[in-house]
């Protein structure tokens, strides 16, 4: 059963551009990972420093695979130095 994955990050003021450009990076390499359907970010108009990328995925086994690989902690660990807050990651499944 496919799944989405919302990931929310506010990003400090200053590094909105670099973490663009390293989500375009992780998204590079999601496209390229089994299970991988699709994905956006979206910027908000309320706070120009919050970001929310939605991904969609065939299955959670494959979306923990993805979140496992070491390529993507590698991207992730670069991205949690620019942001204000930890990411926050959450997982639905279609009703």
């Amino acid at each position: 059963m496919a799944i989405r994955i919302l990931i929310s990050r506010v990003v400090d003021p200053g590094n909105e551009v670099k973490l663009n450009t390293l989500l375009w990076q992780l998204r590079a390499k999601a496209m390229q990972a089994g299970g991988y359907i699709s994905g956006e970010t979206l910027r908000s108009l309320d706070d120009p420093n919050s970001f929310l990328v939605i991904s969609t995925w065939n299955s959670l086994d494959e979306w923990k695979a993805w979140e496992a690989n070491r390529e993507r902690k590698a991207l992730q660990d670069e991205i949690d130095r620019l942001l204000r807050f930890p990411s926050k990651t959450q997982l639905y499944i279609y009703g």
